[in-house]
């Protein structure tokens, strides 16, 4: 049924794709699709506008238009199967995936390995280090301090391994490309299981980055945990 009523409206020209809209959305109502937000339904908009300002870019506005009726039940149905395919798409990586094997490591080890005393030394600690291939129960996470990282900046910091990695455990992903309703999922599974000490994330000084500490920031919020983090954004040329 379609009625007159207030409604998102992004603009894609102003639009670069950072996801902030995507993280103040309740009801999901907006997801990242070829670099742009877009509305998913517009069943699932209340028209609030919560997202506003949240959107560096003034891309998004509040207009009057016809669309369908906003529908809490079917925003309810949508949001359960989202979460039942994230939990599917876990356990599919974990299974089948022979480079997900958790592995901890111990850093001082790497010295028996070195062919020179030149050779830089791995400050590595666990694998895998992606965000997504990590599960939520692995046993290095326990207690750990977290060092989540946007996967650019290892291309760019030249000092990470040793001026970051030493002592903590390190989740790699990118904010912009993969899901981030699975990345807030995750966060939320690990901070409910692990008891984590301690997250430092590095992002890029670029816009899109910015999505990784407000992922974090609506894990925690949304689990209630209080953990002490620390936030540095990397330039292009560090």
């Amino acid at each position: 049924m379609k009625v007159k009523r207030n409604i998102i409206e992004i603009d894609e020209s102003k639009c670069d794709g950072c996801g902030q809209c995507v993280l103040a959305c309740a009801e999901e109502a907006i997801e990242i699709y070829d670099g742009k937000a877009r509305v998913v339904k517009d069943e699932f908009c209340d028209g609030l506008g919560a997202c506003l300002g949240e959107c560096p870019h003034d891309a998004l506005k509040i207009i009057q238009r016809e669309a369908d009726i906003f529908n809490p039940e079917a925003v309810e149905e949508y949001l359960e199967q989202k979460e039942l395919a994230s939990k599917k798409h876990d356990t599919s990586i974990a299974c089948g995936c022979p480079s997900a094997q958790i592995q901890s490591f111990d850093p001082t080890a790497y010295q028996i390995h070195v062919k020179s005393p030149t050779q830089p030394q791995s400050n590595l600690a666990n694998w895998p280090v992606k965000i997504r291939l990590i599960p939520s129960n692995a046993p290095f996470l326990k207690n750990a301090d977290l060092l989540v990282v946007a996967d650019c900046v290892p291309l760019t910091l030249p000092s990470l391994n040793e001026t970051y990695l030493d002592g903590k455990i390190v989740m790699i992903g990118c904010p912009k490309f993969d899901n981030r309703d699975e990345y807030v999922d995750k966060f939320v599974d690990i901070f409910n299981i692990a008891q984590i000490n301690h997250i430092t994330i590095l992002f890029m000084e670029v816009p899109c980055c910015s999505g990784l500490p407000k992922i974090i920031e609506k894990a925690m919020n949304i689990t209630g945990k209080n953990i002490p983090v620390k936030q540095q954004v990397i330039g292009i040329k560090s």
